[in-house]
This record gives structure tokens, sequence and C-alpha cells, in this order.
């Protein structure tokens, strides 16, 4: 089993959408077992696959217990493809791990999965704190969607920089220009400046995801966004073979 997780500091840059059609690509185009853990409170990850955040504090309960609950595992349109949905009780999951002193309960709970999923999708929440740091010590890649703007270089360095003064060793780090637009000068300079960085296009299709609750590969697998999907994953699939 390996865990990648979608992971950014800022809000707004297409973070939950990524790691939403990650985890179809993972389940759809892999054929692996997948799970998306929905870790953000805000709960957009799961949203976007048909699966709605629930009520109350299970997460709380799950990380304060230590034991991974089956029960809370929804299953998704997409074949292969479970969410743990997001839930308030996230909220104060960081001060709990805190609290309890247990610097590694994430990956343990991560462990308990390994019979039962191949690929662990993280939608982290875009903060700084003990459940981000736990993450990113569990997680085999890092995903990190940016914009596509003259300060993508220095907000991908700032997480690097606070990666490395604070975490050691980690997953590789894997920068994407997402929400891309090409009609934009902004843009295309920005990705002229870092050539080898992935693209996931800007398009209705992609937005039309918050109407339908679905990947974008579901109901338009033809479309440039789910070839850049599929192109993406395929990327991150290497990554981790050779790690």
């Amino acid at each position: 089993m390996k865990i990648v997780a979608c992971y950014s500091v800022k809000g707004g840059v297409g973070k939950s959408t990524l790691a939403a059609n990650l985890a179809w690509a993972s389940a759809a185009v892999s054929r692996r077992r997948t799970l998306l853990w929905d870790l953000d409170p805000q709960g957009g990850g799961g949203y976007l696959l048909g699966v709605d955040r629930r009520h109350g504090s299970a997460t709380r309960h799950l990380f304060s217990e230590g034991e991974f609950d089956a029960a809370l595992v929804v299953p998704t349109a997409v074949p292969g493809l479970d969410v743990l949905p997001a839930d308030k009780g996230l909220h104060g999951v960081a001060r709990l791990l805190l609290k309890l002193g247990k610097k590694r309960r994430l990956a343990k709970l991560l462990a308990s999965l390994s019979g039962q999923y191949d690929r662990v999708i993280l939608d982290c929440p875009p903060v700084l704190d003990e459940l981000s740091d736990q993450i990113i010590r569990a997680a085999d890649a890092l995903i990190v969607p940016l914009t596509a703007s003259p300060l993508a270089r220095r907000g991908l360095d700032d997480v690097v920089e606070d990666l490395r003064r604070n975490h050691g060793k980690h997953g590789p780090v894997l920068p994407v220009f997402a929400m891309y637009d090409a009609r934009r000068k902004l843009h295309t300079s920005a990705h002229q400046a870092e050539p080898d960085w992935p693209v996931v296009p800007m398009s209705s299709l992609v937005e039309r995801m918050a109407v339908l609750r679905r990947p974008v590969g579901l109901f338009a697998p033809r479309s440039a966004p789910t070839e850049a999907i599929r192109k993406l994953w395929t990327g991150i699939e290497r990554r981790l073979a050779a790690g």
C-alpha cells in the first residue's frame, strides 16, 4: 500500500479537486483498491465523489482510540474507490494529537489499512499543525498543487524549506500547476519557467464536478482534463514504484 497526500498550506488552489480526480485515476486507470481519506474539515474531496461530510466527531474518536473503524468508509460510484469522509471533529484533531503525544497515530491507522487498499489518497487540511506533520511523515509522495503565477516557485520553495527544517526524511514532492489557463499570459509564462511541472487545465468540465459530484473522468472520459489527470497519475505511479 502507498500513501499519496495532496498537500498545500494555501486554500483555493484546487487541492480537493485534484485529490478526488487522482483517487478516481488510481481506481479506474490503475485498477487499484483506493481510499480517499478526507482530512480537510471542509469535506471537499469526499463531496466531489458524491459523499457528504459526516455529522458529529467520528474522526476525532478514531484518532483518540487509534483503531480504524471500517464502518466509517463509504463506497462511491467508481468501482474500487471508497471514501472516509470528513467531519467537524477534524478541527480538534491536531490539538488532540499534541495532548496524546502520539507522533505516529496517523501512520498506525494507515498501516491497519494495508490489507484492504493498494492506494490511499489523503486530502490534507490547508494548515500547518500536528495533523499535517503526521501526514507528511506518513506519505510516500506529496502532491503540491500551485496556481500558475510568478509566485509559484516561491510557494513551492516555502513548502520545501519547511519540510527540510521540520521533517527531515519525507516522500518526494511533486508540484502541479492546477487550474491552468493557457489563454492567460501569466499562466503560460509560469509554465515556461517550470516546463517539467505537470499541468491540469482549467475547464468548465472540472467546475461541473461540484454540480454532478463525480470525478471528471467519469462523465467526460475523453476530455483534456481527464487526459491530464491520467498522465499525472501515471507519473505518480512511476515514482511510487521507483520508491
